[in-house]
Formats: structure tokens, C-alpha cells, sequence
């Protein structure tokens, strides 16, 4: 993203910290910024909003549940109802497989 707190110096230092490149977008371009804005729609949605939670922890701790649903199970319009993992094209002798 390219918003005001993604640019601060605090942002680049977090990232430079943990390893991390920051990729910006390019502003306006819904080729490079649709998938992670569905993602966000589809988040709130399914997630953070599908639910009364009764703290904000307890949403938190929903997170990954989620997030694991998101990626491993959940069909996917765009990749032929596929869940992204699919996507990586894990075969043979790979640790992934073994997943259920």
C-alpha cells in the first residue's frame, strides 16, 4: 500500500527489522491492488464481521483458523474453485501434502 503510515520511517524500520522488502503499488491501478482489496472485502465478511465476538482477543484469536481456511479450503473463483494453496503446486516428497 501506499498510505500515509506505510511510508513513515517507523514502517521501513519495522521492515527492515524483520527482514521484509516493502513493495509499493502503483496508485489507481486495480491490476496490482485488486486481489489484496478482495481480500480485504472477503476478510471482513467472512471473519471479522461474520460474528459477534465478545472481545477483541477472542476475534484475534479467530485469525488464524481463518486465515488457514482462507488458504487450504476455501474454493477460490478465480483459480477454477480452487483454494490458493493449490496454487503452489506442491507434489512428491513435500511436507504440504501431508496437510488434511
Amino acid at each position: 500500500d501506499n498510505g500515509p503510515c506505510y511510508q513513515s520511517f517507523a514502517f521501513r524500520t519495522a521492515c527492515k527489522r524483520l527482514g521484509l522488502k516493502h513493495i509499493r503499488t502503483k496508485p489507481y491501478t486495480p491490476k496490482t491492488n485488486g486481489k489484496a482489496e478482495r481480500f480485504i472485502q472477503t476478510s471482513l465478511r467472512e471473519w471479522a464481521y461474520a460474528r459477534a465476538y465478545d472481545t477483541s482477543d477472542e476475534r484475534a484469536a479467530e485469525l488464524p483458523r481463518w486465515l488457514h481456511r482462507y488458504n487450504w479450503h476455501r474454493p477460490h473463483g478465480s483459480i477454477g474453485s480452487k483454494p490458493p494453496i493449490s496454487r503452489l503446486g506442491l507434489t512428491g516428497n513435500n511436507l504440504l501434502r501431508l496437510h488434511s
